[in-house]
């Protein structure tokens, strides 16, 4: 029992503390041969302790890689791991370059506080480091008429695979930037920098250039959707007709003759004939009678 007890208050140090005064992003992706950059957050009464950087799943066995008390270099986009502290926002960034595949795995922002009845702060955050491709952006759009371009990354491995640009749905279709790691026609610029990235750029495009493409690498491709807006329109004002003179006259246009009108037209030429044969049949009443009088 005595034992237990005092195993127990052994581990206290070691037990995770709520709140976590540090955070970070859960996962890192990256393609081989590229760099991260991971941003370590943490609470202001941490300022001025030591912040580092290790690998490892359990913070008693991480291997350090960085420290904040260690002479930085000069150039840290050249170094492997560097760190920066910021305190002013509360932040320090860890940098690391050339990853290769065989270091993806756990790795944590640590706060050291110096005190052996309470375990540094730490934040865990999980690094892939992958072979293959990528775009910086999966779908571009452009005007018709102006330019758009491409970035199409790759993994180390690739460096020197051959690089296309093919339109998607038929390999007679792609375009090769060949040994020389480039290509350009009066529609299609390709250049390939050997460090990681080939560059794609589609001049003066038209409507029909719209669809889906595919950067390939080796037996590697990606997908892009490059999208096309109609030019703007330059079309002359639309002016109103000049008002019309006062002398002018204007008179409504005559009515469309329909069935409708038609028939009220025909009733009334029908009512007009019958009271004019009735008018004339009493005139003539009229005027036999006067002369059968006279005759008499």
């Amino acid at each position: 029992m005595p034992r237990l007890f005092i195993l127990t208050l052994s581990l206290l140090p070691w037990i995770p503390v709520v709140p976590c005064w540090v955070t970070t992003q859960n996962e890192v992706s990256v393609l081989e041969g590229g760099s991260i950059t991971v941003p370590c957050r943490y609470d202001p009464k941490y300022a001025n302790h030591v912040k580092y950087w290790c690998r490892g799943s359990m913070r008693e066995f991480c291997t350090s890689l960085a420290r904040t008390d260690e002479t930085s270099s000069t150039n840290p986009s050249k170094d492997k791991v560097s760190i920066f502290d910021d305190p002013a926002q509360e932040m320090f960034t860890v940098t690391m370059n050339n990853l290769k595949e065989t270091e993806s795995g756990w790795y944590l922002c640590g706060v050291e506080l110096g005190n052996g009845w309470k375990a540094d702060d730490v934040a865990y955050t999980k690094v892939k480091v992958i072979h293959g491709m990528s775009v910086e952006n999966g779908m571009v759009s452009g005007e018709e008429g102006s330019s758009v371009t491409v970035q199409c990354l790759y993994s180390e491995r690739f460096r020197e695979s051959e690089k296309k640009w093919c339109r998607s749905g038929g390999w007679s279709s792609c375009l090769s930037a060949g040994s020389e790691g480039s290509y350009e026609d009066t529609s299609v610029a390709i250049s390939d920098d050997r460090t990681g990235t080939f560059t794609v750029t589609l001049k003066k495009l038209q409507m029909r250039d719209a669809g889906w493409y595919l950067c390939s690498a080796g037996q590697q491709q990606v997908a892009v959707q490059v999208q096309v807006t109609p030019r703007a329109s330059t079309t002359e004002p639309v002016t109103s007709p000049p008002p019309p003179s006062q002398s002018a006259v204007y008179l409504p246009p005559p009515k469309p003759i329909t069935k409708e009108s038609w028939s009220s037209h025909r009733y009334m030429l029908e009512s007009v004939a019958v009271c004019s044969s009735l008018l004339l049949l009493v005139g003539l009443a009229v005027l036999a009678r006067k002369l059968w009088i006279l005759h008499r």
